[in-house]
């Protein structure tokens, strides 16, 4: 009987499927399909998000990369800016260095010819005043003995004739 059913045993498991069927969809696919759906939405959600995300790395990554390169940019620029900075204060040095010792020469040479100048002055008054000191003694001997003098006097007359 089983293996030729009748209609029957047809027609009832065709009802009974029917009513499965339909209680079935009403009551368990749809939550089973919406619960699906809201998993397959979530799911795409979920990677969409993940591309975004992977998108804003990237975006955050590039910006990194150019604050970096920013940075380094200016890094450069400043270390360029303190080396030009210390060569200028280091000619400037040099510059007031050989100014100053320019200037410390001419004052050593002046102070030099200053006091060569006083020696020189006071080598000439020492001179004089040992001549002067000479030509007293010698004219305090000469003017005690009289034939001295008159011999003396001759001497200065013949020599203010011959000039």
């Amino acid at each position: 009987m089983l293996t030729n059913p009748s209609f029957g045993l047809l027609f009832w498991q065709l009802v009974i499927f029917l009513i499965l069927l339909f209680l079935l969809t009403k009551f368990a696919w749809k939550p089973i399909l919406s619960s699906l759906r809201e998993r397959e939405d979530s799911i795409e959600g979920a990677l969409r998000m993940a591309d975004q995300a992977k998108i804003e790395m990237q975006q955050l990554k590039a910006g990194n990369e150019k604050l970096l390169a920013e940075a380094r940019l200016e890094r450069d620029r400043i270390l360029k800016e303190a080396t030009e900075i210390s060569n200028q204060l280091i000619e400037t040095a040099k510059t007031k260095a050989t100014e100053e010792g320019g200037r410390m020469i001419v004052q050593a040479r002046e102070a030099i010819q200053n006091e060569k100048n006083a020696a020189l002055a006071e080598v000439k008054n020492t001179a004089a005043k040992l001549s002067i000191d000479i030509a007293e003694r010698i004219l305090r001997r000469e003017l005690t003995d009289q034939p001295a003098q008159q011999q003396l006097v001759d001497s200065y007359l013949k020599e203010v004739k011959l000039n």
